[in-house]
C-alpha cells in the first residue's frame, strides 16, 4: 500500500481525545501493519512545553504511550534538572507507529523515511493547533524535518530559540534515544540538559 497520508483518518471533531481515537484507526501509511498500536501523544492539553520525538519506541509500542522506554526515562531526568515541571509538558512523536525490524526476539528499531514522516503529519499539525505550546521542544533529526523542514540540521542550530509563526518559540536539541548510543554518555546529557534548560528560561 502506498503512503495515502492521515488526512482522511482525522475526526470532525477536533479534540485531542477526538483525535487519539481516531488515530488508533489510522492506516495513512504501512507502519500500521507491524505495530502493535498507535502511539499518540500525552500530556495536559493546555501545556506550555511540547516535546516531539521521532517515533513511537519497543517499549512505547507495547504500552501505547510516548517517551516511558530507556529514552523516556533519560527525558524525564534532564527535565527535573531541568526545571520543567512534567505536568506542564506534552510530549508526542513525528511518527505514531514504531517502526522496525525483527531480530530473533528483538525488534530493531528503524528510522522513518520521509514519505512516512510526510504520511503522519496531520496528527502532529492538529495535535500542534490544539496545544499551541509557548515553546516547541524538538527532539532530533526525525522531529526537525516534520516540523522545520528537511534543510534544518540540529547539530548546527541546537540550543537556539527560533520563532514560531503561530506564537512562541521552537528549540531544538538531540533525541534523548542518542544519548544511551553516545561513546560519552556524560557528555551527551549535559548537552541535552544545557539545551533543556535554555528552553526552561525563555520567557
Amino acid at each position: 500500500m502506498a503512503n495515502i497520508g492521515a488526512e482522511r483518518f482525522l475526526p470532525g471533531e477536533m479534540t485531542l481525545p477526538a483525535l487519539r481515537e481516531a488515530a488508533r484507526r489510522c492506516q495513512g501509511c504501512d507502519l500500521y501493519r507491524n505495530a502493535t498500536q498507535t502511539v499518540f501523544g500525552a500530556g495536559v492539553p493546555d501545556a506550555r512545553y511540547m516535546l516531539v520525538g521521532e517515533e513511537p519506541g519497543d517499549q512505547e509500542d507495547r504500552q501505547g504511550a510516548p517517551f516511558v522506554g530507556p529514552a523516556g526515562h533519560v527525558l524525564d531526568r534532564a527535565l527535573e534538572e531541568a526545571g520543567i515541571d512534567r505536568d506542564t509538558v506534552y510530549v508526542t512523536n513525528a511518527v505514531k507507529h514504531f517502526k522496525f525490524q525483527p531480530r530473533g526476539k528483538r525488534r530493531i528499531h528503524q528510522k522513518p523515511t520521509a514519505a512516512e514522516i510526510d504520511a503522519c503529519h496531520p496528527w502532529l499539525t492538529a495535535e500542534m493547533s490544539l496545544v499551541n505550546p509557548e515553546i516547541t521542544v524538538v527532539l532530533g533529526a526525525t522531529a526537525a524535518r516534520a516540523l522545520l523542514g528537511p534543510a534544518f540540521r540540529v547539530t548546527r542550530e541546537r540550543g537556539r530559540p527560533l520563532p514560531r509563526s503561530e506564537g512562541g518559540f521552537y528549540l531544538a536539541t538531540v533525541h534523548p534515544s542518542s544519548i544511551l548510543r553516545a561513546p560519552d554518555r556524560d557528555a551527551a546529557y549535559a548537552g541535552f540538559l544545557s539545551d533543556l534548560r535554555v528552553a526552561a528560561a525563555l520567557p
